[in-house]
């Protein structure tokens, strides 16, 4: 028996006219804007971050130079009585920057001393300028431990020997650790108010080591005028 033969017939598929329409233009845009935002986000958190490790570099070469000059001085860190800012909260930079190369007046050159998220006390309007760039401040973005005034601790004038806690005292710091305020991971944008309790800061120690630490704030004080309550790595006096 002779099997039929089969017919083979071309089927016809109906496209639609519209092809890619209104909605479908919609969804490739708002994907298109996600993965845009996504990938911004992760541009600005990775340059965020190179600016605060270089930030860290840079303060930790300010504390080695510090560190020097209390070799240098009988073990003993600075007291600055006669300087320009009640005891040389930032005109300490006067007596170590020697020891980082640098020569002559101070300036915006002197880049070592520069925070490149420096903000100064105004992030925008007037008097807008970052710390590093004001002569007011000796162009400098980091502050020592060693103001003077009544009840205030610090390390000025103390002998190395004599700081209980290396570890835990600091020695030079980010002027936002004074209030405290961040410029790294700040939970008021680029605003520098209100303070806020746990606003990190770049901090260096009497050992020598330097990182980025929560700083206390009981939301009346500023920071600096007091060590901190427990649970917290740091501490202005040597006590």
């Amino acid at each position: 028996m002779r099997g039929k033969a089969i017919r083979w017939e071309p089927r016809s598929f109906c496209v639609s006219r519209s092809g890619f329409g209104q909605a479908d233009l919609l969804l490739s845009l708002g994907v298109a804007g996600l993965l845009l935002a996504v990938a911004v986000s992760s541009i600005t958190h990775s340059r965020s971050e190179a600016r605060r490790v270089q930030c860290e570099e840079n303060l930790r070469k300010i504390n080695g130079a510090l560190l020097l000059y209390v070799a240098d001085h009988n073990q003993t860190f600075p007291l600055l009585k006669e300087s320009q800012a009640p005891g040389g909260w930032w005109w300490y930079k006067e007596e170590i920057k020697g020891s980082l190369g640098l020569t002559g007046s101070s300036s915006p050159a002197d880049k070592v001393f520069a925070c490149p998220s420096d903000r100064g006390y105004f992030a925008t309007g007037a008097g807008a300028e970052p710390f590093c760039r004001s002569p007011k401040f000796d162009f400098t973005s980091y502050v020592y431990n060693g103001v003077l005034l009544p009840g205030v601790p610090s390390i000025a004038g103390r002998s190395l020997d004599s700081i209980k806690e290396p570890a835990r005292t600091l020695s030079v710091m980010e002027w936002t650790a004074h209030a405290p305020l961040s410029w790294h991971r700040s939970r008021t944008g680029v605003e520098n108010t209100p303070f806020y309790d746990g606003a990190e800061s770049v901090v260096g120690f009497v050992d020598g080591h330097v990182r980025l630490t929560p700083i206390h704030y009981d939301g009346i004080n500023a920071a600096y005028t007091r060590d901190p309550i427990p649970g917290y790595d740091y501490k202005f006096s040597g006590d």
